[in-house]
């Protein structure tokens, strides 16, 4: 656990490796405890700074040095911490020699922290890759959680939360989108992505068309000032936006799943084309089977359409 200093003692720079580190919380400075070698996958703010956790402050302190995906945002955190730990650029464009070179630094026995520029790193962030790596040569990774947007917007978003699906960024272009959407109808659980503000009425717009009138929700700038959450049907929010324009701001989209009566009518209205493809290839009865696992119906209501099918009916 951090241990309280005197402010007249407090050490300016960076101890040395092994030790640990200083940083200000609630106006009192305190000592981090040493880390042992690893790669530490940091959590951080998603706006408001007071969200970050004292272990988070504590692993940034302590480590001997944070890979940080924009460098302006994390010094903007560690200053207002009074953190000095140095800081390294880690984006998706960092290649396999930085990695290398930071693997290697845990190799000689360094502790790492790996933070994006809001919420939790691999997230629709990149760090993926040097987890990976971490892990395939034996190398200690380890959570510092806290803040999450997805999380965050599903828990104030209304919808259920027991089964949930996050999609991360839709494509920009509206047919390609539409496409992506349409593999996204069947997730049976709350379906979250991330957009951009200029694009939010137009995939809106797509996704009650594809998806219906499914129960929906936008967040936005969660935890800020201007934090926002609309909820309605994908239909009002598409209308809502597309007479307001876009908004500003970080933005999340939840779906609802579709309900019982809407998956029903889907499915039966491609039974007969799910039945031709099935039975094509199976017996009556191995088609039934696999049309109903697919679609959820039936087998009884299935099998006698299947029978029909073949008689030509």
């Amino acid at each position: 656990m951090p241990r309280p200093i005197d402010n007249r003692t407090r050490r300016a720079a960076k101890p040395g490796r092994g030790e640990g580190g200083v940083f200000t919380a609630f106006g009192i400075a305190a000592e981090a405890e040493p880390l042992a070698p690893g790669l530490y996958v940091v959590a951080t703010p998603i706006g408001n700074l007071g969200d970050v956790s004292l272990r988070a402050l504590s692993t940034l302190a302590a480590s001997d040095v944070v890979l940080a995906e924009d460098t302006r945002v994390t010094r903007h955190l560690l200053a207002h911490y009074g953190i000095a730990t140095p800081l390294v650029s880690y984006h998706e464009h960092s290649g396999e020699g930085v990695r290398e070179r930071m693997l290697a630094r845990v190799r000689e026995g360094q502790a790492l922290a790996l933070v994006s520029d809001a919420g939790t790193p691999l997230v629709s962030d990149p760090g993926y890759k040097l987890v990976q790596e971490a892990i395939a040569e034996g190398l200690s990774v380890v959570p510092i959680p806290g803040p999450s947007a997805i999380l965050s917007a599903l828990v104030v978003s209304g919808l259920p939360s027991d089964r949930f699906f996050f999609e991360g960024f839709l494509p920009a272009k509206s047919g390609a989108r539409r496409a992506r959407l349409e593999a996204l109808a069947g997730v049976p659980g709350t379906l979250l992505v991330f957009e951009s503000p200029h694009r939010l009425p137009e995939m809106l717009a797509d996704a009650a068309a594809v998806l219906g009138p499914r129960p929906a929700a936008m967040a936005r700038e969660l935890t800020k000032m201007f934090e926002t959450v609309r909820r309605g049907t994908l239909e009002t929010l598409a209308q809502e936006f597309a007479e307001a324009g876009p908004p500003k701001g970080e933005i999340v989209v939840l779906i609802g799943e579709a309900s019982s009566e809407t998956r029903r009518e889907e499915a039966e209205s491609g039974l007969d084309a799910a039945l031709a493809r099935a039975l094509a290839g199976h017996s009556i009865k191995d088609a039934a089977a696999l049309v109903a696992a697919e679609t959820g119906l039936p087998k009884r209501e299935v099998y006698a359409r299947a029978l029909v099918l073949a008689k030509g009916g």
